[in-house]
């Protein structure tokens, strides 16, 4: 479009069209292809007329149906060459016949363009605004023009060009060489005759050419130029581009024409293919995210309109994909992608819309799903595809797909809200387990934005320094003194008051923000226990203990970010306790082997965090570097009045012993707790029994008693 619209500059169009979905597709299509233009749509008879009176806005070219309810094309066409005659006139329709496309031909439409042929449409508004454009800048005294000097001014349009010049009088044309040899024709085998050029055009366009020779010879186009499909000597087609100029005498009876044929084959494929970019993915060839809206849209549009209309979305997502580009490599990871896509692909019904949202998901629109049984069955039939192994380049693998699920009604205003329920189905199915899916319900709406507010929350208390740690006496049960204290996270939330930990911790894991926080916490306590320590000079024996999370542990920076905790705080090593999950550990025993021997290096102790409660192995765990381990609540509070359900906490203290570490129990909440683990020879404790976790105030005072 750049000789005829500038960087900055809009097209203006009106658009004769009574069905507002149509007139909204081409609308996507044109701006989809790069066509900066504002469009007005006119729905009826009245509104066509307003647009066209003198009072309403500029157009640079008119669109228009064939068909509309009480009128049709044909009277609009006279409409607006009474009142517009400049203006373009171009038929977009989807019944028009051949014989009443030329009909509008004739009465003066500059172009028709089927429905179905929207590739056509772009090119055929350049073509119409261009010849708008250089008709008010053709005034020449054509009479003058010699022969000779039309062929020399035709060739200097470009080395490449093919001429031809026809005699009107004598019914004669000449070829030049280069016109022949374009399409594989040698001197001799064409001659003088213009219907051995015509019969070549293909039959989609041949009428039409010669309709556009005729309305230039009748002086009703100021330039013969149109683009068409011209037969090869081997059979094949090219696109070509053909421009004339008539020459008229005294009368203004044209009696020659000459002119130039260009190939423009690349151009054609190159506008095609951005049509087809602008809706497509590029790694797989489905159709993309933008197409994908706009089909959906549509079916909105008729389901306020009909109430029988059914369909469903499918928003599917291949688990863990992230993976095999991690293990594999991105060119072995995107051969895995197309084959997926492929495998989705067999599984479609017709009219279904598959499409490649980004990344590892994609999105299937079902037009008539007849009940929730036909969407069950289509993931179902997804998933069976993905059972046998993805081999590509040498390596395999297996994937597993998850689906979420919405059932369409007319009650969605647009078409990404449908996408976000179903992004909220998948993201459930998924944290359910692989090859799930889940149909979404409203309920999971509120539930996502509780989530986004807790968030948004939770990223705030970051930045604004909302959290606080409390701190649980930990007293050796030999002695019934504090040895050290347990620094556990509260948020002072700005409207809730304190929040407890299981109220965000749970999600600050899943959400990474675990991280950051388990950094103030450690801060923090390792902060305040230097700060006790020295206003008491004789409990420089007083310990921190601090939980780290599972994420936390996989940090590659830990160790440096615990050292500069330490240096910054000026806590001896020795004096820091951590305390890590059964889970964090044994994911990857052996790097936790050599994370745990670097913190033991740098002097800080280490425990096993709610010892019985995850999954751990005996034969990993006396190759870890541990010093202790703590009994979970759950079980210390299965010791009962005369000791029975004890075995559990029994079996922990022995093992533990025989392991050469020191038991620390938690939740120790009565007399008979106590009693018991003291009789087991259990080192340490901790509980209500002793105290709750209590700001540092309190902490500090409990210190001064003791």
């Amino acid at each position: 479009m750049t000789s005829i619209q500038s960087k900055d500059e809009r097209i203006s169009i009106l658009h004769l069209e009574d069905d507002a979905v149509d007139a909204e597709y081409f609308a996507d299509a044109l701006r989809g292809a790069g066509l900066q233009c504002d469009i007005t749509l006119a729905q009826n008879r009245e509104a066509f007329q307003a647009a066209l009176s003198k009072s309403g806005p500029r157009f640079d070219l008119i669109l228009s149906d064939n068909s509309l309810p009480g009128f049709n094309g044909i009277e609009a066409l006279a409409m607006a060459k009474a009142k517009r005659p400049d203006l373009p006139f171009l038929f977009l329709s989807g019944s028009i016949g051949e014989e009443a496309a030329i009909e509008t031909l004739k009465n003066g439409a500059t172009d028709y363009i089927l429905k179905s042929r929207t590739s056509r449409l772009l090119p055929a508004i350049t073509r119409a605004l261009k010849e708008k454009h250089e008709s008010k800048e053709r005034k020449r005294a054509e009479e003058a023009l010699r022969i000779s000097e039309e062929r020399y001014a035709l060739s200097a349009l470009g080395a490449n060009d093919g001429l031809w010049d026809w005699d009107l009088k004598t019914g004669t044309i000449f070829f030049s060489t280069r016109w022949k040899t374009m399409l594989g024709y040698r001197e001799e085998e064409i001659g003088s005759d213009p219907e051995e050029w015509l019969k070549l055009i293909h039959p989609e366009e041949a009428e039409i050419v010669r309709l556009q020779i005729d309305r230039h010879l009748k002086g009703n186009s100021a330039k013969l130029e149109c683009e068409y499909r011209i037969r090869t000597q081997r059979g094949v087609y090219l696109w070509v581009l053909c421009r004339g100029i008539a020459v008229k005498d005294a009368e203004g009876v044209a009696y020659r024409i000459a002119g130039s044929q260009g190939d423009i084959t690349e151009r054609k494929r190159a506008e095609e293919q951005l049509l087809y970019d602008a809706f497509h993915d590029s790694l797989t060839g489905l159709f993309n995210r933008s197409l994908f809206l706009n089909r959906l849209q549509r079916l909105l549009w008729v389901a306020k309109r009909k109430d029988s209309i059914q369909f469903s979305m499918l928003l599917l997502g291949i688990d863990r994909f992230g993976g095999i580009n991690d293990g594999l490599g991105r060119e072995v990871g995107d051969l895995i992608m197309k084959e997926a896509s492929r495998r989705i692909e067999k599984t479609m019904r017709p009219g279904d819309t598959l499409a490649r949202m980004g990344g590892d998901e994609f999105a299937i629109l079902m037009e008539d799903a007849r009940s929730q049984s036909d969407t069950i069955r289509m993931v179902q039939s997804i998933q069976e595809e993905f059972q046998t192994a993805f081999l590509a380049d040498d390596s395999e693998a297996f994937l597993t797909i998850s689906a979420g699920i919405v059932n369409g009604t007319d009650s969605y205003q647009a078409p990404e809200h449908i996408l976000r329920d179903a992004g909220i189905a998948l993201g459930k199915a998924k944290s359910q387990g692989k090859s799930g899916f889940t149909v979404f319900d409203p309920g999971m709406h509120a539930q996502a934005l509780a989530v986004l507010k807790l968030e948004t929350d939770l990223r705030r208390a970051i930045e604004r320094n909302e959290f606080r740690v409390h701190y649980q006496p930990i007293l050796s049960l030999a002695s019934d003194k504090i040895t050290g204290f347990e620094a556990l996270v509260r948020w002072q939330h700005p409207t809730r008051g304190l929040v407890p930990p299981m109220e965000f911790i749970p999600f600050a894991e899943e959400s990474h923000f675990i991280n950051e926080i388990g950094k103030i916490v450690l801060k923090e306590a390792c902060t305040r226990m230097k700060t006790w320590q020295r206003g008491f000079p004789q409990r420089q024996d007083l310990t921190i203990s601090v939980n780290v999370s599972g994420k936390q542990f996989k940090q590659q920076d830990l160790i440096r970010q615990i050292d500069q905790i330490l240096s910054a705080s000026g806590l001896d090593p020795k004096c820091l306790k951590l305390e890590v999950t059964e889970t964090a550990i044994m994911d990857d025993p052996n790097a936790a082997a050599k994370m745990l021997l670097e913190l033991r290096e740098i002097g800080i102790s280490l425990q096993i965090d709610d010892f019985g409660t995850g999954f751990s192995s005996l034969g990993y765990l006396h190759k870890f570097p541990m010093q202790a381990l703590k009994i979970d609540r759950s079980f210390v509070n299965m010791i009962g009045q005369e000791g029975e359900n004890a075995e559990i906490s029994s079996t922990i203290i022995t093992m533990a012993h025989n392991l050469g570490m020191q038991v620390i129990a938690e939740g120790i909440e009565t007399p008979m707790h106590l009693h018991f683990l003291k009789e087991m020879g259990c080192e340490f404790g901790q509980g209500f029994y002793f105290s709750k976790p209590v700001d540092e105030v309190s902490a500090e005072k409990m210190i001064s008693m003791a």
